[in-house]
């Protein structure tokens, strides 16, 4: 009885949260989705790029359930995961972590809890684990990355939350006076320091 209660929450969870992550895409443009926002060079469709090879690979290989989206061998990541090339369609990214999930939920569906998995990239001893352990995993990169995705989209358009029917309407004159609110107390305990 725990064990589906377990499993159906740490699946809605991940769910939702695949879910917070597309709808970071949502209005901007190629250039946007695309541009790097950070020194490294992360950006919005990478994030679910990315996202998708890891959901990809940890229920399709560890479990012995080959993913049916084209992987490089875990052994030749370079990095090309986290960014989208030019003749990357967005629409095709998208897709391809559409087609992910099903895959995903499929293995997660018809495994229990305890079913056995070998993460040939992870090292001794943990390299054998189960499906308890890989959800818990999986659902806390989609949700870091997730994170991530609303911070970079915040800092392209100011739009933030993890659904559209809790977004609120950008107040720019009450945002700007919240941000000089804080930026002055953090000059303030900066100067009562030196």
């Amino acid at each position: 009885m725990i064990d589906e209660f377990a499993k159906n929450s740490l699946h809605g969870r991940l769910r939702r949260d695949r879910k917070v992550l597309l709808w970071k895409l949502d209005g901007l443009s190629e250039y946007d989705a695309r541009r790097p926002l950070t020194v490294t060079g992360t950006n919005l469709l990478g994030l679910v790029k990315h996202v998708a090879s890891v959901e990809a690979r940890y229920f399709g290989e560890v479990f012995d359930r080959p993913s049916p989206e084209p992987l490089p061998r875990w052994q030749e990541h370079d990095g090309s995961d986290l960014w989208a090339a030019e003749d990357e369609a967005r629409d095709q990214i998208i897709e391809s972590y559409r087609r992910t999930w099903e895959h995903s939920d499929a293995t997660i569906d018809e495994l229990a809890l305890d079913a056995p998995g070998h993460v040939p990239w992870w090292p001794e001893p943990y390299a054998d684990t189960n499906l308890f352990a890989i959800l818990v995993h999986v659902l806390g990169e989609t949700n870091r990355h997730a994170g991530h995705a609303d911070i970079l989209r915040e800092g392209v358009d100011g739009r933030t939350g993890m659904r559209p029917e809790h977004e609120m309407q950008i107040d720019q004159e009450a945002r700007d006076a919240y941000y000089a609110k804080i930026e002055q107390t953090a000059r303030s305990a900066a100067s009562a320091k030196a």
